[in-house]
C-alpha cells in the first residue's frame, strides 16, 4: 500500500472576493494546512491590491509569515475581469456581472497553469456563490468542495428555491406572505426573514442570476463545508445531509483570534485599545456595519442622533464608503463635537480585538455571519440592523431563535428615539442582562464544537478522511 501520509493532498482554494468571505477562507486554509494539506490560495488582484494598501508591509504574499511556521500555503492572484483600481463599491452590479461572466476564464487559466506545471492537485475548494466550480473541477479531474461561509439555514433556503417558487413564496408578482413551513429541517420561517434577494419581486438582477446558477452548480459538489455549529442548526443540517455531504466545521477563527498572521483587512486598522482601556467594564457599544453593505444616509443620520440621545459611550466604525464612496462625510453637522467626550469614530479596526476587550458590552451590527460568530465567542450581545442578503435571516437566528440580541428598530423608517431606547435596553445592566446570559449559553455551544472530540473537529476529520478516500478513485490530472 502506498504511504498515504507522505503524499500530501494539494488543494486549490478560491474565496469569493469580498472581505466577509476572504476571512473565513483564509482561516480554513490555515486549518487545513495545519492538518497536512498543501494549499494554493488564490485571491483576486483587486483584493490583494486593497489589502496591500492597508498593510504596506505584506508585500506580494499574505501567507509569508504563516509559511515560516512550517505550513505549506502558496499564494497567487488572478484578475476578476475588471481593472484593479475600478471602484467595486460604487459599481456593485458591474462587479457582480464580471464575477458572473468573466472571472471563470481567468480562474481556468491559473488552474490550468498549476496543474500543467506537474503539480499533483487533488481538489478545488471554492465559495458556494461562484457559478463555475464544478465545471472547472470536472475539466481538470479534481474533487469539488463547496465552502459556505453563512449559516446552514441560509444555504437550505437557497437550495430549496424550487419549493419556494412552487409554493408561491418566491418569484411571483404577488408572493404569499404566510409562514413557510415546508422547507426540510426548518420548522418555520417568515417571508420577511428570508434573504433580501428572496424578498425581491424583480428576480432578473445580476445577483439573482448568480444565486440561481451557483446553487445549481453546488448540487454537483462532492462535499459542502459550512462555517456553522452543528448543535445550533441540528435540524437544518440533518435534513441537508440527506441530500448533500454537508459538514458543519465552524466557527473557523484565526489561531490567535485577536491576532492573525495573515492580513485580510481591506482598510487600515485604527488601534482602539488605549481608548477602550479607560472605559468601565461592559460600558461601550461597538457599532459596525461590516465591510460591504451600504446604509441609507437618512438612516445613518437617525442612528447617529439616536446614539447622541442615548448618552452611551460608543466606538463606531464608519467605512469611508458606508453611504457611498462619493459621500465621505455623511454624519449630521455638529455630531462629532456633541459626542466627542464619549465616542471614538474610526474608518476601520481589528473587530476581534474590540469585541474581546472587557469594556465592550454590546455590538450594533448589520448581522453579517462573521460578526455574529465573533461577538458570540466574546460573549457580547447584539443590537441588530440587517441591511442586505443573508443578514435578515441571520437576525432571525440571533433575536428570535437564540434570543441573544434585540432589533435596533421594529419598523422602518427608523427614528432616533427608538435607536436610543434600544441602545439603552441592550446596554443597561438590568434590561440587558437576559441577552448577556443567552449569548454566553450560545458561546458554550461554540466552545463545545471546538473542544477535543467536539462536533466541528470530528466533522472536519471525517471530511478529510472521505476526501482522501475519494481521491484514490477519482482520476487526478498529472
Amino acid at each position: 500500500m502506498a504511504d498515504e501520509s507522505s503524499q500530501k493532498s494539494h488543494v486549490i482554494f478560491i474565496p469569493y472576493p469580498l472581505q466577509g468571505h476572504v476571512i473565513p477562507s483564509v482561516n480554513l486554509a490555515i486549518k487545513l494546512a495545519s492538518k497536512g494539506f498543501t494549499i494554493t490560495f488564490i485571491n483576486t488582484h483587486a483584493v490583494h491590491h486593497q489589502t496591500a494598501k492597508a498593510h504596506p508591509d505584506i508585500g506580494s504574499d499574505i501567507f509569508a509569515k504563516v509559511r515560516e511556521s512550517g505550513l505549506d500555503i502558496r499564494y497567487a492572484t488572478v484578475s476578476d475581469g475588471l481593472p484593479v483600481e475600478f471602484d467595486r463599491s460604487l459599481n456593485h452590479d458591474q462587479f457582480m456581472a464580471s464575477l458572473l461572466h468573466e472571472f471563470s476564464a481567468h480562474v481556468d487559466e491559473v488552474v490550468s497553469r498549476i496543474v500543467g506545471s506537474g503539480e499533483k492537485v487533488h481538489c478545488l475548494i471554492a465559495d458556494t456563490f461562484f457559478v463555475w466550480p464544478s465545471k472547472i473541477a470536472k475539466k481538470f479531474g479534481l474533487l469539488y468542495v463547496s465552502y459556505w461561509t453563512e449559516p446552514a439555514l441560509v444555504f437550505t433556503l437557497y437550495y430549496h428555491l424550487d419549493l419556494l417558487r412552487e409554493n408561491g413564496h418566491f418569484g411571483q408578482q404577488e408572493c404569499r406572505e404566510d409562514t413557510i413551513k415546508y422547507i426540510p429541517g426548518v420548522e418555520a420561517v417568515e417571508p420577511r426573514d428570508m434573504m433580501s434577494y428572496l424578498q425581491d419581486t424583480d428576480t432578473t438582477s445580476v445577483c439573482h442570476q448568480i444565486i440561481f446558477n451557483a446553487f445549481q452548480d453546488a448540487k454537483n459538489a462532492d462535499f459542502v463545508l459550512c462555517n456553522t455549529v452543528q448543535d445550533l442548526e441540528l435540524g437544518t443540517i440533518s435534513a441537508l445531509h440527506a441530500k448533500v455531504p454537508f459538514y458543519a466545521i465552524g466557527p473557523i477563527f484565526p489561531p490567535g483570534f485577536t491576532k492573525s498572521n495573515v492580513a485580510t483587512s481591506l482598510w487600515s486598522e485604527s488601534d482602539c485599545s488605549q481608548w477602550l482601556d479607560k472605559k468601565p467594564h461592559g460600558s461601550v457599544l461597538y457599532a459596525s456595519f461590516g465591510s460591504y453593505a451600504h446604509v441609507k444616509k437618512s438612516e445613518l443620520i437617525e442612528i447617529a442622533k439616536g446614539l447622541a440621545l442615548s448618552k452611551v459611550s460608543f466606538l463606531w466604525v464608519l467605512r469611508p464608503d458606508i453611504v457611498s464612496s462619493d459621500d465621505t462625510d455623511p454624519l449630521p453637522v455638529g455630531f462629532k463635537e456633541e459626542v466627542k467626550d464619549r465616542s471614538m469614530i474610526i474608518p476601520w479596526c481589528c473587530q476581534n480585538a474590540v469585541l474581546a476587550h472587557p469594556a465592550t458590552g454590546g455590538f450594533l451590527t448589520h448581522c453579517g455571519w462573521n460578526s455574529i460568530l465573533e461577538s458570540t465567542w466574546c460573549g457580547v450581545p447584539l443590537l441588530c440592523f440587517p441591511l442586505l442578503t443573508d443578514q435578515f435571516t441571520n437576525r432571525k437566528l440571533v433575536v428570535d431563535d437564540w434570543k441573544m440580541g434585540i432589533n435596533l428598530s421594529n419598523k422602518r423608517p427608523i427614528t432616533k428615539e427608538e435607536v436610543s431606547d434600544n441602545v439603552n435596553c441592550l446596554m443597561s445592566w438590568k434590561s440587558g442582562d437576559e441577552y448577556r446570559v443567552k449569548v454566553k449559553e450560545v458561546r458554550k455551544s461554540l466552545e463545545n464544537a471546538l473542544a477535543p472530540n467536539g462536533s466541528s473537529g470530528t466533522n472536519l476529520d471525517l471530511f478529510i478522511k472521505q476526501l482522501k478516500a475519494k481521491c484514490q478513485i477519482k482520476p487526478i490530472s498529472q
